[in-house]
């Protein structure tokens, strides 16, 4: 049975869109509180609030969804994001970006789990799954080229001081977001589970164990581009604010664009084939990008144009990784085996965070793209062996 179109797709586009604006937000408030005289290394730290509680949260959270239904913590989730991005404009406190951090960390856990629930529960064949998994995923991709474009817009308007109102229009798109969930019917399979902690057996193959190195890398050199890239064209590429901002969303915009051809085109090729060329294209611009810094330093402006195509082959990776695994995951793990993804991305996001940041601290990322090309080679050898593994069902 195929997923529904457009009936369920909207909603599920809209949740992503949602997630990626308030987990993507780091640069922008990287950007607003290092001017107020907050340290890197406090803002690297910031991200872990964000990242830890989605670890943690995650393997917890199967059971909570197994007791009250897909659809409702969906709902639930995306009400405390609503509620939150309402609130937060009116606090003026470090602290509290902590809390607030940790909230939307937890809700993205149960929002994630939820999403790739009800597309696996209604989806078979591996294909199928990319396709529609790098679908819903661009969303998260155009999520970011709405936050950096929107907020730096408006840091840079004359209203600038009032920047932090603009979490208010993602608190409106997550009201309408439940509206929609709540008009809709939803397939879920007849799981109420009471156990406290999922059931991880079958998850400690050698191919399940890369696969999740894989994808912690992944997130690892996304989240380097996504949470940093504006404070390095500022640092180092001396643009302002404004530019740093927009030029960082083109990333996202490209990154929009390798995930929607690779869901119109992903079904005429092989998962791993594919996987491998556009991990090989993301290797070959970094090099040029490395090059240029080194050698041609004082061209390095053009940095600022080259960055943002690299989205075009990095984002298609983790949609297609996953959902060349996922195919492979019975329906009744599907839950437990999303919480894992979740949590080694989570992990990802923080620890690329506090690397970066303890490197802009101490002055030593002039050679930004050396340092992310290093974690691709260490995702091109773990995809080849994970391609290599993965033949089984789980």
């Amino acid at each position: 049975m195929n997923l529904k179109q457009p009936d369920i797709s909207l909603p599920l586009r809209l949740t992503f869109l949602i997630f990626s604006m308030v987990l993507n937000c780091m640069g922008i408030i990287i950007i607003q509180l290092s001017a107020e005289n907050i340290t890197y290394d406090k803002l690297g730290f910031l991200e872990s609030f964000k990242d830890i509680p989605i670890a943690f949260i995650s393997l917890f959270a199967v059971n909570f969804i197994s007791r009250f239904g897909t659809k409702r913590s969906l709902i639930f989730s995306l009400l405390f994001v609503a509620v939150c991005s309402l609130i937060l404009p009116f606090v003026k406190v470090f602290w509290f970006y902590k809390v607030w951090f940790a909230i939307i960390g937890t809700c993205f856990a149960l929002g994630k789990i939820c999403v790739y629930g009800i597309i696996r529960n209604n989806m078979t064949e591996e294909k199928s799954l990319a396709k529609t998994m790098n679908s819903v995923e661009a969303s998260f991709m155009i999520g970011i080229f709405v936050v950096n474009t929107g907020f730096g817009w408006l840091i840079s308007s004359k209203y600038g001081e009032f920047w932090k109102f603009g979490f208010m229009f993602i608190s409106l798109i997550s009201f309408f977001t439940v509206y929609l969930f709540s008009r809709l019917k939803i397939y879920e399979p007849e799981n109420r589970s009471t156990r406290l902690l999922p059931d991880l057996s079958g998850f400690g193959k050698i191919s399940v164990i890369v696969f999740f190195a894989v994808i912690f890398f992944i997130v690892f050199t996304e989240q380097s581009f996504n949470s940093w890239l504006p404070a390095f064209y500022k640092d180092h590429l001396k643009v302002n604010s404004f530019f740093a901002l927009q030029a960082s969303s083109f990333l996202a915009l490209f990154s929009y664009a390798g995930r929607t051809i690779t869901s119109n085109i992903i079904q005429r090729f092989s998962l791993g084939k594919y996987f491998i060329i556009c991990l090989l294209l993301t290797i070959s611009l970094l090099i040029i990008i490395s090059v240029i810094q080194f050698y041609f330093s004082d061209d390095a402006k053009i940095l600022l144009y080259l960055f943002p195509v690299i989205g075009l082959f990095l984002s298609p990776l983790y949609p297609v990784i996953n959902a060349k695994m996922i195919a492979k995951i019975d329906k009744e793990k599907i839950n437990t085996f999303t919480s894992l993804i979740v949590i080694f991305s989570s992990l990802g996001s923080s620890v690329s965070s506090i690397t970066i940041s303890v490197l802009f601290e101490k002055q030593i990322l002039t050679y930004y793209s050396v340092y992310v090309l290093s974690a691709v080679l260490v995702i091109f050898v773990l995809a080849f062996t994970y391609f290599k593994l993965s033949t089984h069902k789980i």
